[in-house]
């Protein structure tokens, strides 16, 4: 499980990061992902090698919310949502791992269904990010990582911290009450969208 009090990435043009922060190298993989579409034949019908294929799928990871492209196997039947297996062992559903895809190549479908995924997947993993709320730290002298969460400013962030203090938050509940959050995995799952589609340059729950 990362460390949000360390771990932040940014995504700038100058020679180097924030004071303070820390980049991750390590190669890193995604085991399971959930579909966002299906694509009969995949795009295009051909791989990037020019074979031709089955049906591709536009998938998410649950780690590191990698967006994705899957081969299907040919007698696989997947539905939307639906979590696969992608990683290195004998997976049921998926033939091979195509690569990475950028926002922008994903379907219509597949950008209608990201949010609320998201927030599925958020709900799923409560836990996970309870521990940004009770150990994120400054990512800046004048910036705090919670602020980076929207319809977060300082007035919510200093009550969270306050209260954070006091005893950890043990759920999204007790974050609402306590912390004033209201509906943290709807919020959480809009900052992890800032960040899919690129349009952030600090990175808390994704890779670049």
């Amino acid at each position: 499980m990362p460390s949000y009090a360390s771990n932040y990435r940014y995504r700038g043009s100058g020679v180097g990061p924030p004071s303070g922060f820390k980049l991750r190298r390590e190669r890193i993989y995604e085991e399971y992902a959930y579909v966002l579409d299906v694509i009969p034949y995949g795009r295009g019908g051909r791989d990037r090698g020019g074979r031709l294929l089955t049906s591709t799928a536009q998938v998410l990871g649950e780690k590191y919310f990698t967006l994705l492209e899957v081969q299907l196997r040919p007698e696989a039947i997947v539905d939307l949502g639906e979590k696969l297996y992608i990683g290195k062992d004998r997976r049921e559903k998926v033939l091979r791992v195509i690569g990475r895809i950028d926002f922008r190549d994903l379907t219509a479908s597949a950008k209608a269904e990201l949010e609320t995924l998201l927030e599925r997947i958020v709900s799923i993993q409560e836990a996970r990010f309870l521990e940004f709320f009770n150990k994120s730290s400054a990512v800046t002298p004048r910036m705090h990582a919670l602020e980076l969460i929207p319809g977060i400013g300082k007035k919510s962030m200093w009550q969270i911290v306050k209260e954070r203090e006091r005893r950890p938050f043990s759920s999204f509940i007790d974050l609402k009450e306590r912390g004033g959050v209201p509906d943290p995995h709807k919020l959480i799952a809009k900052r992890i969208l800032e960040e899919v589609s690129g349009s952030s340059k600090y990175r808390i729950f994704t890779r670049s």
